[in-house]
């Protein structure tokens, strides 16, 4: 059986390891925001996770079964709509994802 000191290190080093991570990225944090990439990635990836999305969604589209397609392309049609409204990213992935889960529940 390990003695109580070794048991105690053992936990302090992991408690001060644990602290250091999580207090890390707000170290960080000023450095980070006048960098010039996260301001790059601020710009280009909410385009890029939309693009994903569009091509994930779109890959099987099923030409043959024009329900289907509709049920798929609407969700597209309203994402796309919301995002020209509003220029709200997050807003337009949010209203597409609940109009295609929506569709998902009328057209099976």
């Amino acid at each position: 059986m390990p003695d109580t000191g070794y048991l105690v290190a053992v936990v302090a080093v992991a408690a001060a390891i644990t602290l250091a991570l999580r207090a890390a990225p707000f170290a960080l944090l000023t450095r980070l925001r006048s960098s010039p990439l996260v301001t790059y990635l601020g710009r280009h990836l909410p385009a890029g996770v939309m693009l994903v999305l569009v091509v994930h969604l779109l890959r099987d589209l099923p030409v043959d079964r024009p329900l289907l397609a509709l049920r798929e392309l609407v969700p597209v049609a309203v994402t796309v709509g919301v995002h020209l409204w509003r220029r709200h990213a997050l807003l337009s992935m949010a209203v597409g994802t609940a109009t295609y889960a929506l569709a998902l529940l009328v057209v099976p």
